[in-house]
């Protein structure tokens, strides 16, 4: 990626974008703005109650301006190779959109696009105060400005995004802690390689007590979406939600999701076992909003639809 020093383009930007002062500008939300620009609806998308959310989309060739947005935006490119442009104010950014880069709009700021070509573009909406909250958890250094990326490489966080595309496809609270999960992961890996100075979290030391586990584990394996939010299981264990999925992996080996995610599979297991049982009600027994849904989580942990699982058991 290039910078140039160009004259500025007829285009006129918020005065506070072109300062780069984000702290007056509040701006629309950022699946909204983006939409207006797109001038179309995302592929996909899940917003978090909280703040926050995901989005994939696939838009034709972008030749106008995203409005400054509430939250950060942090993209990663999943479409054909090319190169494209981004100016704000009277600096010019030049960059190639490729698998393995990303792109970062801190909030409040404001820029025009010239993309040549159709994109695909998985999108990560971070609220600024919920990255000063994973930095203040963290025990990190007070910096948590994210800077300005356009084509950035880092395939890590790209591929953490683009991963995050399978959990659109179904609200269920499996899917919904996973992306809970996710967006601290990501604003964690944000602070240590997109602020100004990078921001290095302090090592985590110990599990949770015996008692905090077991309620931990108890809220895993209730019905209720709202037990296993990441945000309950936090405060109920009276930790903040950086270092409950510490502790919580420090105990298991696991991270809750992760967990969950296991024991849903060894239940659905047991279900399969019963040759009288639908996969149908299986599936509604474990909360997923489709068989379809099911089976494709069941094939991603086992190379094996239900289906086929079963009749292989019961041979």
């Amino acid at each position: 990626m290039s910078e140039t020093n160009l004259p500025e383009y007829s285009g006129e930007l918020p005065d506070a974008a072109q300062n780069g002062d984000a702290s007056d500008v509040h701006g629309r939300s950022a699946h909204a703005a983006m939409a207006r620009a797109l001038g179309t609806t995302p592929f996909s998308m899940a917003l978090d109650p909280s703040g926050g959310g995901i989005a994939h989309w696939k838009h034709d060739p972008l030749h106008d301006i995203v409005e400054p947005t509430s939250d950060h935006v942090i993209m990663a490119y999943n479409g054909v190779v090319q190169r494209m442009e981004r100016r704000s104010g009277r600096t010019v950014s030049q960059g190639t959109f490729r698998r393995g880069v990303v792109v970062i709009i801190p909030a409040g700021s404001s820029s025009r696009w010239d993309i040549p070509k159709p994109v695909d573009v998985v999108q990560l909406y971070l609220p600024p105060a919920m990255l000063r909250r994973v930095a203040d958890e963290a025990e990190t250094a007070t910096q948590a400005e994210l800077l300005d990326r356009t084509a950035h490489p880092d395939p890590v966080t790209s591929q953490l995004i683009l991963g995050a595309v399978d959990s659109l496809k179904d609200n269920g609270p499996l899917d919904a802690l996973y992306r809970q999960q996710l967006t601290e992961l990501l604003a964690t890996r944000l602070l240590m390689t997109h602020v100004g100075a990078p921001n290095i979290p302090q090592p985590v030391v110990g599990g949770l007590s015996p008692a905090v586990l077991r309620r931990a584990i108890e809220r895993l394996r209730s019905d209720s979406d709202a037990d296993v939010s990441l945000a309950t299981l936090a405060a109920d264990a009276g930790l903040s939600r950086f270092h409950f999925c510490r502790s919580f992996k420090e105990s298991t080996g696991l991270s809750p999701h992760a967990w969950l995610r296991q024991y849903r599979l060894d239940q659905a297991m047991d279900m399969l076992r019963d040759p009288d049982m639908p996969v149908i009600s299986v599936a509604v027994a474990l909360g997923y909003s489709s068989q379809t849904a099911f089976a494709a989580a069941f094939r991603q942990m086992t190379g094996m639809t239900p289906t086929e699982w079963r009749r292989q058991r019961l041979r």
